[in-house]
């Protein structure tokens, strides 16, 4: 991309100690964030009745601030920047959609087909489909986490960002064998942790 030696000497700075770096670096990412914000979103339905891209944008970016302060203070630079901004949305969306999720949530105490057993309140018939549904995605991004650096980053860019293998050989500089290698034993490796469930 063409904001990619801007991104570099920004990161090359930040990891010089230079804070200021991390606001240029989030400007130049700003459309990466945002389309990657947009397709994951699509994942969680509970959560696009309360918020938009815009608002999974604007709160990850401060995420991703935090944690390239973070990293500045520990004086390393970001392996991947795009794996460290995916990481801050999926966040932002999981502790979204853990609010919409929980007992007290919107989704479950209300619903067009719910029957009244409380006064005054409203439950949903199947309450518990909802937190159940977020449990398989949270464990779901959690055996992603687990999965070796190689390739967890093929997942991220794979599942997350929908790149294609030869896409994914350039940007990490190897074979697209050595991709597919990668997304086999990461697949393997997620099916073992979910008991072979993958989330809805």
């Amino acid at each position: 991309m063409n904001d990619s030696p801007a991104l570099a000497e920004c990161v090359a700075r930040l990891a010089a100690g230079d804070l200021a770096a991390r606001d240029q670096i989030i400007a130049l990412c700003g459309e990466r964030l945002r389309a990657i914000a947009h397709r994951m979103l699509g994942r969680f339905p509970a959560v696009r009745r309360e918020a938009d891209t815009d608002d999974v944008v604007q709160n990850a970016s401060l995420r991703l601030h935090r944690a390239l302060g973070d990293l500045a203070a520990a004086g390393e630079s970001p392996r991947s920047l795009v794996a460290l901004a995916t990481t801050q949305v999926r966040r932002e969306l999981l502790d979204l959609a853990r609010r919409q999720t929980g007992p007290e949530s919107w989704a479950a105490n209300h619903d067009t087909n719910a029957m009244p057993d409380v006064p005054g309140r409203l439950r949903v018939d199947e309450a518990g489909a909802p937190q159940e549904r977020f449990d398989r995605w949270e464990a779901f991004h959690a055996a992603i986490d687990g999965l070796p650096a190689e390739e967890r980053e093929v997942v991220h860019l794979a599942w997350y960002l929908g790149a294609d293998q030869r896409t994914i050989a350039a940007l990490v500089g190897c074979s697209t064998r050595t991709v597919k290698a990668r997304w086999q034993s990461a697949r393997g490796r997620i099916a073992a942790a979910l008991d072979g469930e993958r989330p809805e």
